[in-house]
């Protein structure tokens, strides 16, 4: 060790205190004794499961070995021997463990869990904030852990749909907290900052002798099982190729295909472009991503020493080969909403150049947010009613019109024009569920988000008509009525009689009473299962869940909103 080395890692003497091993310095405390991080992920889309995978790529840097576990068949009781623990875990439905869970939490709420004292733990949960019960997987795990005796290395993260960017920043501490943890369970707090400098590569002091030398950057190459969709139009077959392939793990998924063109078979077609170019975009285990600007690494989890990827063209296009596909269906339909700006008379201010327009700030972010994505493709293709219609103008012709009609530049005459555009029966209504749009990391929760904005628009104006308006009126009306909230959505559409009837024939009531469920749950809520089935049986929600708070007013707002269906 030079000079420079001993300034940034002083050996430290008294760590040990308390039981604690003795550590003469960083480099002892990262390379001796048990370096494990158990991982347990409980995931139900497979985004715990892939983040979970990279964390404990990312633990090499800080001195760990990761250790990835399904939570599907794990010995829980096996985790008091451990002494760093990370759980990565996603909410399924109301509230509830996702289906690889639930087991193992059960396990560990009864009296059979071990205790564990000795242990460091963090927790990692995603959720979904548009939901009641967001995160509560992840909170319900961190209580266990607490009331079982572990100690909590660093403060829970509870993270949105983009979970990516907290995620990552959250890892920058909670890794070197846990790095910090010695193999007798003893925490150095003094050596988590070394730790954060040695993880960054700034610990190591400047060599040679000009005082700087740049260091050999070496890449681990890992194993790529790449099955690609094939389509010959000239014979019109489909069907796949699968390679096996040894690829560095930081190449991007464009590289990779560009790589297997060079090497393997030179008819693979697909667009190429820049990293960022939009037309790029293609499906990658089912994730829309512009293959230029997405590692190999972060697409898929490392299983068995190996990465397997499904690589797919855009659902929702017309396919011309292979990955390449045909965008001039969205471009007809960008055509057919007249998206050119059709701009209104008003006032401006004066400066030395001239008159000149003015917009308010949040105008102005509001409008260039809700258009402030990648690739309209994969916008388009994100949408589950795409595929099935064909007139359906899409997302993201509807989001981009929708802006527009939020412009304060646009022209009444425009604005009408776009409202009739989206009230069509190929305008935003032909849209049946945004949940597939938001579960897309590629798309930005504002086209979301603009695109329920731009139906509840409709449906006000419309007065709540037809089969989307009456929805929403039996529902509120339900919660009038009664002063529970209906989680069955609507008692007399779903639960009437004749729905019955067409459960018994549908094989619906039959699966839930032979007790199909999902999660491996209860087959019974509650009695109100035996009086009004399908309600309170398997994992069906309870008919009536929980009383309304402040009644009396949710009554004065329906009575005063009522004139609008």
């Amino acid at each position: 060790m030079n000079e420079s080395d001993a300034d940034l890692a002083p050996p430290v003497e008294d760590s040990a205190a308390e039981g604690g091993e003795s550590v003469g310095g960083l480099d002892d405390l990262l390379s001796s004794g048990d370096r494990s991080l158990v991982l347990l992920f409980g995931s139900q889309s497979g985004n715990s499961e892939g983040l979970a995978a990279k964390i404990a790529k990312d633990a090499k840097a800080y001195g760990l070995e990761g250790e990835v576990h399904d939570m599907d068949g794990f010995d829980f009781n096996s985790l008091s021997s451990k002494k760093r623990v990370m759980i990565v875990c996603s909410t399924w439905g109301e509230g509830e463990q996702p289906d690889n869970a639930e087991d193992l939490w059960q396990f560990s709420i009864s009296d059979s869990a071990s205790r564990m004292e000795g242990v460091h733990f963090a927790i990692l949960a995603l959720g979904d904030s548009s939901y009641e019960f967001f995160c509560q997987s992840g909170k319900e795990w961190d209580g266990q852990f607490e009331k079982l005796g572990a100690t909590r290395a660093i403060d829970r993260l509870d993270c949105d749909v983009d979970y990516d960017a907290p995620a990552a920043e959250w890892l920058m501490d909670a890794l070197p907290t846990l790095a910090a943890v010695d193999s007798t369970g003893h925490f150095h707090e003094d050596m988590v900052d070394s730790i954060k400098m040695y993880a960054s590569g700034t610990s190591l002091g400047a060599e040679g002798e000009d005082g700087f030398s740049i260091p050999d950057i070496a890449i681990e190459a890992i194993q790529v099982e790449a099955t690609i969709f094939r389509y010959d139009p000239e014979t019109s077959s489909t069907g796949t190729d699968t390679w096996l392939c040894s690829l560095s793990a930081n190449m991007s998924v464009l590289e990779v295909l560009r790589t297997l063109k060079m090497t393997q078979d030179g008819s693979l077609t697909f667009r190429d472009g820049t990293v960022d170019d939009p037309n790029t975009a293609i499906s990658v285990n089912g994730r829309l991503v512009l293959p230029g600007l997405t590692r190999l690494d972060s697409v898929a989890p490392m299983r068995d020493g190996q990465v397997s990827l499904r690589i797919e063209p855009l659902p929702g296009f017309d396919v011309i080969r292979d990955l390449a596909i045909d965008p001039w269906s969205l471009e007809r339909k960008r055509e057919s909403s007249e998206p050119w700006m059709v701009a209104a008379t008003r006032e401006g201010a004066q400066t030395p150049q001239g008159p000149i327009g003015t917009m308010e700030p949040g105008a102005a972010a509001k409008i260039h947010s809700i258009r402030n994505f990648a690739s309209q493709n994969i916008i388009h293709s994100s949408s589950d009613a795409i595929p099935h219609a064909n007139g359906y103008l899409g997302p993201a012709v509807i989001a981009s019109s929708w802006s527009r009609r939020n412009d304060p530049r646009t022209s009444p005459t425009k604005r009408k024009a776009i409202d009739e555009m989206l009230s069509s029966h190929n305008g935003i209504k032909a849209e049946t569920d945004f949940a597939p749009i938001r579960r897309q990391s590629s798309v930005p929760r504002q086209v979301s988000d603009a695109l329920l904005e731009a139906k509840n628009s409709v449906m006000t104006d419309e007065g709540f008509n037809g089969k989307h308006g009456k929805h929403v009126w039996w529902y509120t009306w339900s919660v009038k009525s009664s002063g529970l909230v209906n989680d069955t959505v609507i008692y007399r559409q779903a639960l009437g009689p004749f729905a019955l009837l067409g459960n018994l024939f549908s094989g619906v009531t039959a699966r839930m009473v032979l007790g199909f469920t999902r999660t491996g749950g209860n087959m019974f809520n509650g009695m109100l299962g035996m009086v009004a089935p399908p309600a309170g049986i398997g994992k069906m929600p309870k008919q009536f869940n929980s009383s309304v708070d402040k009644h009396h007013e949710v009554v004065s707002i329906f009575n005063e909103m009522d004139g609008r269906f």
